[in-house]
């Protein structure tokens, strides 16, 4: 089956008229940024077996489809992931109960994973709410530059990680400074966070590994040499968006144990390529309650056969730690993918999920990222549940769908406070019922 381009009126026509004029030269040259001009595809589908057998009932699905959906992601994509460590500390570094002027308690944890190494630890930050006295639901996201990034609270301990900005946004040489506090606090909204009863959990990416072609080799994947059935675990059959993913996972563990933190309700999130971990940690991880994805484009929610934006030779290229080797066979070859990204999204079934884009940021494809969670609905169908339940992408700054949520609001490649409202409101519905 082919997939046309949706209707979507003369209004809608004119808004993506004006946002490719007004766009294109914040994207990279030389890609397709024209509807007109995505390739003919027909996608893999999400509720076939194998074997070829359809899918018709939720059983089928946990038992058999969702198994074979993800193996093929680890093999092909994403690469396998290791198991839970055996030996791992859980320190409390620091607690303040009047942080923020007395709108939020923070609170510090260092998780040292003993197994790994001496030394390897995953500094943890967490803000909730003042008044909290039992456990709260609470969203769990990666940071691009550190915990002190995310606020200018001067009681987070400064990261002493190598930093992916070099000499800018505060960093000197790689190093954070105190001139990098606060630098990406637009981001994260705490106090409206906390003021609507959740906890943030964040962390640092390059507490797992460091995002260069190189980083394995300060990261988890230096050190670990076997998956999660104890299989030998080669550096070429996983990746970086399955270490960090893993490290979400390890957070979670101790979340588990933190008596202020509901850790059946925890929605984990991510923005770019952390997006991409977010859907992969929710996809591998089935205790995670929700999964966010904020403007994940290629190799995240966007469907790569549109080749619209990023494709998968060009991320393949810029960023080859960030996949498995095999996914480099689909360079400029998407046609062959046993999967697309739609079924990443389906993994989530019957759990909730949502996807945003945004107007300007046409390098991640936004449509691509609303047909892929379109398609990925058929999975939640097979529980009774309506999935995104619209059928085509909805004006800008329109929050749709039910099990799968989306919109695409104005503005550029970034989160903003639109964005957090969404996925609050979101999970209000699918969390606090």
């Amino acid at each position: 089956m082919q997939y046309p381009i949706p209707l979507i009126g003369c209004a809608g026509l004119y808004i993506l008229s004006f946002v490719i004029l007004n766009s294109l030269r914040a994207q990279p040259a030389g890609f397709n940024y024209e509807e007109a001009k995505v390739p003919d595809y027909e996608l893999p589908s999400v509720l076939k077996l194998n074997n070829g057998t359809q899918v018709t009932t939720s059983s089928q699905w946990i038992e058999v489809r969702r198994s074979e959906i993800l193996h093929t992601f680890e093999r092909e994509m994403y690469g396998r992931r290791p198991g839970k460590p055996k030996s791992v500390l859980h320190v409390v570094e620091s607690i303040d109960k009047s942080a923020l002027g007395g709108k939020a308690i923070r609170k510090e944890v260092t998780i040292r994973l003993k197994d790994i190494g001496p030394g390897f630890d995953l500094n943890v930050l967490i803000y909730l709410p003042p008044d909290a006295s039992g456990e709260v639901p609470a969203f769990l996201g990666y940071n691009f530059n550190g915990n002190h990034t995310i606020q200018s609270d001067p009681g987070i301990t400064l990261s002493k990680a190598w930093m992916r900005r070099g000499n800018e946004g505060g960093n000197v040489d790689h190093r954070a400074t105190e001139a990098a506090r606060g630098q990406s606090s637009s981001r994260w909204p705490i106090e409206t966070i906390v003021g609507r009863g959740y906890g943030l959990v964040t962390l640092y990416y390059g507490d797992v590994e460091s995002d260069h072609a190189e980083g394995w080799k300060d990261g988890i994947r230096a050190h670990i040499d076997r998956d999660q059935e104890g299989v030998v675990l080669d550096l070429e059959d996983w990746s970086a968006i399955s270490a960090w993913a893993w490290g979400l996972s390890r957070v979670l563990d101790y979340l588990e144990k933190d008596d202020h933190v509901d850790a059946f309700k925890v929605s984990v999130m991510g923005h770019s390529r952390l997006g991409k971990t977010s859907l992969w940690a929710g996809a591998a991880d089935q205790r995670f309650a929700i999964a966010i994805s904020n403007n994940s484009g290629c190799g995240g929610a966007a469907l790569s056969r549109r080749a619209f934006g990023e494709t998968v030779a060009r991320i393949n290229d810029r960023f080859p730690h960030w996949f498995c080797r095999n996914f480099m066979k689909y360079d400029e070859n998407e046609a062959e993918l046993p999967m697309d990204q739609h079924m990443l999204i389906a993994l989530m079934a019957p759990r909730p999920v949502y996807v945003a884009s945004a107007e300007e940021d046409l390098w991640a494809d936004p449509n691509g990222e609303f047909l892929s969670a379109k398609h990925a609905s058929a999975a939640y169908g097979l529980f009774g549940m309506p999935g995104i339940a619209v059928e085509k992408q909805p004006s800008l700054n329109e929050s749709v769908g039910d099990t799968i949520g989306y919109h695409i609001r104005t503005g550029k490649h970034d989160v903003t406070d639109y964005d957090w409202n969404q996925y609050i409101d979101f999970a209000d519905r699918h969390l606090k019922q």
